[in-house]
């Protein structure tokens, strides 16, 4: 039989905590709903009072958003679905944390897929790994640590370790600074939001460089880089202004 998962939902909108409620026991099976909250702090007291497999928790709340409950539950083992109506910084954190959320107004198809694929995850210690990079991303305010999908799971990568990302069609290939090159099936467009990291710039279509690890220059209509594992990387026209820029040129 299985294993029943005990859920809680933490909302500050009544409305969208019943219909997720709603949802849940209409469109998934072998959850039970112990208790909703509608802010954060009822959500760390239920958290608390209920150990659950599942939380539903809403990025913004009264008294705290979801990391800040994630921060004062640590102690806690449970999987998260996060529940979001804004496109800002917790999108591409959770992005590149591999975290599952939800957008509102909430579909009935997301939120039925992301509890299939937490539920893949449950009994492993995939949940609390990916847990622990989110928390890092959040709390340091830029994306530290990235998870790459593969085959068998994921792989979690520091980004200060990248020293660039060329896309290769529907694939990204990232080269790291231990010489290894990971290929993700992700396009290069995935990882467009790095750029918003002080030391990550598209200098071309086709790549996105760690600008801490270039070691040359070399002129032309664009130029090229030279990168501290001896790839060489064009750059186009556009954006050579801002490379140099960034360089302190």
């Amino acid at each position: 039989m299985p294993k029943t998962i005990k859920v809680i939902i933490a909302d500050d909108e009544k409305s969208s905590r019943e219909l997720i409620q709603d949802y849940l026991n209409r469109y998934c099976t072998d959850l039970e709903i112990l208790a909703l909250a509608k802010d954060a702090n009822e959500a760390v007291e239920m958290i608390e009072k209920h150990q659950p497999d599942l939380v539903f928790l809403d990025v913004e709340m009264p008294f705290g958003n979801a990391f800040d409950v994630l921060e004062r539950t640590a102690h806690a083992e449970y999987s998260s679905i996060f529940i979001t109506a804004y496109d800002d910084y917790a999108i591409k954190a959770l992005n590149y944390s591999a975290a599952y959320y939800i957008l509102k107004p909430v579909s009935i198809e997301e939120l039925v897929s992301a509890v299939e694929k937490v539920k893949e995850m449950m009994g492993g210690n995939e949940a609390a790994q990916l847990r622990e990079v989110l928390k890092n991303n959040i709390s340091s305010k830029s994306i530290k640590r990235i998870v790459l999908p593969n085959q068998n799971g994921f792989e979690i990568v520091n980004t200060e370790d990248v020293v660039c990302i060329s896309g290769n069609g529907n694939y990204s290939d990232l080269y790291l600074t231990s010489g290894v090159k990971k290929t993700v099936s992700k396009v290069l467009k995935y990882f467009a939001q790095l750029e918003e990291e002080p030391h990550f710039l598209r200098v071309h279509k086709s790549h996105i460089v760690n600008l801490n690890q270039v070691k040359a220059y070399k002129k032309g209509r664009g130029g090229s880089l030279l990168m501290s594992n001896n790839r060489e990387v064009e750059v186009s026209i556009n954006k050579k202004k801002e490379l140099l820029t960034g360089l302190g040129r």
